[in-house]
């Protein structure tokens, strides 16, 4: 119902430029005396917030559960949302303002409770015109546009709605269903019309389908009904309801009171907080999760803000952008696109053109055809960086606070669009923001991400990927629990997940992140953990496993000042075991428990070069590993990695790596251990990242390995080249190109080596008939059995 003996009831759709100025101008025209808009009716104490000038949109209503943070709903708004401009309507003119939704004391309640699995989803958005992102089973717009002759229910809704406005051109959008151009708004327009008609064609489509398939839209709406009453008792007919235009016939029916709250009856509760928190366009854009579901919110916006020409101001600032990227546009360009832009729009039927008409025209004109700038047009200006401010007099958790306290102290303002922070930790501010970070970190506030930072700037430095996304404003109100304020509840955060925790890695993990976010009150409590943890841990693997980070973290003493000795101690412990299980524990390894022991030496001889060099441990390791490189018994990969540890720690020299080489690649060894010894002595890995250049530098380890390859039997050949093709893949591609060279020329025997070698290598010249060899292989690879060499040759290339 509509008309002048009854409430006026505005349906829109969410988040539509269209339905906002449509229901500005219906509310200056009927100048209601209460305002009931869809959402939840907790949130009312905090209206008068929206007329705070601090206040800019996006911004959204919060509700979460007290004893459950994490259950929580959004109700996000942008500056052309049709809820926004009626809040505001109402503060500007005095008039009651209250939101209607069933409350979210429910609607938190019932998003955990199997009985009403239907929920509206976590926006809390759902049920309505929208489209079947919000839960229904039927998809209004696309059911309205087909009859309008429309295949896209988008573009239906942009030319009904969206460039409908006050001085449009003559050739006016499509009144609704007909398809027949409606009377061009201005003077003598009626802003009812619009909402008139969208509630007859909406009241058809509930005649057909009822209320879609979502019994909770029937709760939702007996609710609304009940507070709809109760604003005609106290202003009569002079009420006006903002809501989505799917419940308007709900709404407009006749039921009793009875009825409506047989309907209420039983429904679950729990206790809720609501505040106001900033939102993002980004946000806006997504269809699931915390998103709004719309595609082009900065679209959408330009479309709300622009005065005039809003196609002309639109490809003005698409030049503006690509300007700023160094590519060449003019105002001829800006002039053209819009021509073309209208001239598409007039082809394909279109009263204006939209913003597929506004993207083709700049494909064609500004950016010659390509995509490519699409993207960062799409970006910037069709979604947005857009992101919203709230006052601080706003509710919030002592946590939120404390932090918003931080960002301003620390100038680390959130933004919406990912940047990246470099921070060089000997400067105190740089410090204190690193341990922000690595605090929200740990309370699983993933504010900042780290990256890999500039290349030789040691332990001095960190790099961070930053972005802030409006449902961290739940996690931070979730990790609420911990603490007031960051500080405490990281330091509470890390005691808990210490004491919890059951894996020795996972407890010097956590010692390593409590150093790096400067919680040196929980040290003392993740440190008892760890040794008690290290203490009952027989398992060699999980203590190998453990060092590293240890070790890692003894060097954050010196750039973050804090006192790592009890750690120290800790890790040396921890070395000793390693150092005494580790030979009985590389014995009777399969293939798999192989690779993964490999793993552990080369994280254990990285961690030792991190570790104090008390009682000579680095000798002691050396020691370790000569015993490895030497027992038959330990598996070829391990005693590879172990010779080949040792020889760049100069603990080996070159003849005697030569010599274990040998060793290992003597006829009486299988392939297969020869090929794993091949694979740890010169494959890659954290602790042996040249094994390439070892071989191109040293022939004679070079041809050691080549001639162990060409004596391997044919039947064993098909089982070591899967292990031989993983080592030499890794190589750098410069590192291969030498080693297939030095390769093709064939050992010196007989002939002159090259002159810059010390030791018997490789010949200089190309040795033909070795070179040859290959062609039989390569035709048996490509199916060329046929193909004379020159023809061979040619395909392989």
């Amino acid at each position: 119902m509509t008309g002048t003996t009854g409430p006026l009831l505005l349906g829109v759709r969410h988040h539509g430029p269209g339905s906002a100025r449509a229901v500005r101008a219906a509310l200056d025209a009927a100048k209601p005396a209460a305002v009931l808009i869809e959402g939840p009716p907790e949130g009312d104490a905090l209206l008068p917030l929206a007329a705070d000038e601090r206040m800019s949109p996006p911004v959204a209503l919060l509700a979460h559960a007290v004893d459950d943070p994490g259950r929580a709903s959004f109700w996000p708004m942008a500056e052309f949302s049709p809820e926004w401009v009626a809040i505001r309507w109402a503060l500007d003119h005095g008039a009651a303002v209250r939101f209607i939704d069933l409350p979210a004391t429910h609607t938190l309640a019932m998003a955990k409770d199997p009985t009403w699995e239907d929920g509206e989803g976590e926006n809390g958005d759902g049920g309505d015109a929208d489209d079947q992102r919000y839960g229904l089973r039927i998809d209004p717009l696309a059911v309205l546009a087909e009859t309008a002759g429309y295949d896209d229910p988008e573009r239906w809704w942009e030319d009904v709605v969206e460039h409908r406005a006050t001085g449009a051109a003559p050739n006016g959008p499509p009144d609704g269903a007909t398809g027949t151009r409606a009377t061009p708004t201005g003077a003598g327009h009626d802003p009812i019309a619009v909402f008139a008609g969208l509630a007859d064609a909406m009241t058809a489509l509930r005649e057909t389908y009822g209320h879609g398939g979502h019994d909770r839209d029937l709760v939702r709406e007996a609710y609304m009904r009940l507070q709809l009453r109760a604003a005609r008792k106290a202003h009569g007919d002079g009420v006006a309801v903002v809501c989505g235009a799917w419940h308007v016939p709900a709404l407009a029916a006749r039921t009793t009171v009875t009825a409506d709250r047989a309907l209420l009856k039983g429904l679950p509760k729990v206790k809720t907080e609501i505040t106001w928190v900033p939102w993002t366009h980004r946000r806006l854009a997504r269809h699931s999760g915390y998103g709004a579901g719309i595609d082009s919110p900065g679209w959408y916006g330009h479309l709300f803000s622009a005065p005039d020409r809003p196609v002309e101001r639109w490809m003005t600032k698409v030049a503006g952008l690509l300007r700023d990227e160094d590519r060449i546009v003019s105002s001829a360009h800006v002039i053209e696109a819009v021509r073309l832009a209208g001239t598409l729009a007039a082809m394909r039927g279109r009263p204006l053109a939209g913003l597929t008409e506004t993207i083709d025209a700049v494909r064609a004109v500004m950016c010659d055809g390509s995509d490519v700038p699409l993207g960062l047009i799409r970006d910037r200006l069709i979604v947005g960086d857009a992101l919203g401010e709230v006052p601080e007099r706003a509710p919030a958790v002592p946590l939120q606070r404390d932090l918003t306290r931080l960002q301003r102290t620390l100038r680390l303002k959130p933004e919406a669009l990912e940047r990246e922070l470099d921070l060089d930790l000997r400067k105190e501010t740089d410090a204190a923001r690193s341990r922000l970070l690595h605090r929200l970190r740990l309370l699983g506030v993933a504010w900042g991400e780290p990256v890999a930072g500039r290349a030789g700037t040691g332990t001095f430095r960190e790099s961070w990927r930053l972005r802030w996304e409006p449902e961290l404003h739940v996690r931070v109100a979730e990790a609420g629990v911990w603490g007031t304020t960051v500080l405490a509840a990281a330091t509470a955060r890390a005691e808990s997940d210490a004491v919890s925790a059951t894996a020795l890695a996972d407890v010097t993990a956590l010692a390593e992140r409590c150093l790096l976010a400067g919680l040196s009150d929980a040290l003392p409590v993740v440190m008892k953990a760890l040794a008690d943890r290290a203490a009952l841990d027989a398992d060699v693997g999980h203590l190998a496993q453990a060092l590293p980070a240890l070790a890692r973290s003894l060097r954050y003493g010196d750039v973050r000042s804090t006192d790592t000795a009890a750690l120290a101690e800790v890790a040396t412990g921890l070395a000793e075991r390693v150092f005494v299980g580790l030979p009985p524990a590389c014995t009777g390894l399969d293939a798999d428990g192989a690779a993964e022991m490999r793993g552990h030496l080369d994280g254990v001889h990285t961690a030792i070069r991190l570790l104090p060099d008390t009682g000579d441990i680095t000798g002691r390791w050396a020691g370790v590993l000569d015993k490895l490189a030497a027992r038959d018994s330990v598996p070829g990969v391990i005693r590879g990695r172990a010779a080949r540890l040792l020889l760049d720690g100069g603990r080996l020299a070159e003849d005697g790596a030569a010599r274990l080489m040998g060793l290992a690649l003597s006829p009486g060894t299988p392939p297969a251990d020869a090929a794993a010894w091949i694979e740890g002595f010169v494959g890659g890995g954290d602790a042996n990242p040249g094994g390439g250049m070892l071989l191109v530098h040293d022939e004679r380890l070079l041809g050691l390995v080549d001639a162990w390859l060409t004596t391997v039997p044919a039947e064993a050949f098909t089982d070591v080249l899967p292990l031989l093709r993983r080592t030499f893949s890794a190589y750098e591609p410069g590192v291969r190109r030498t080693l297939g060279e030095l390769v093709r020329r064939g050992p010196a025997a007989g002939r002159t080596a090259r002159p810059e070698a010390t030791t018997p290598g490789f010949a200089p010249e190309l040795d033909e008939t070795r070179a040859d060899a290959v062609l039989p292989l390569m035709r048996l690879l490509l199916g060329t059995a046929g193909a004379d060499d020159d023809e061979l040759l040619g395909a392989g290339t």
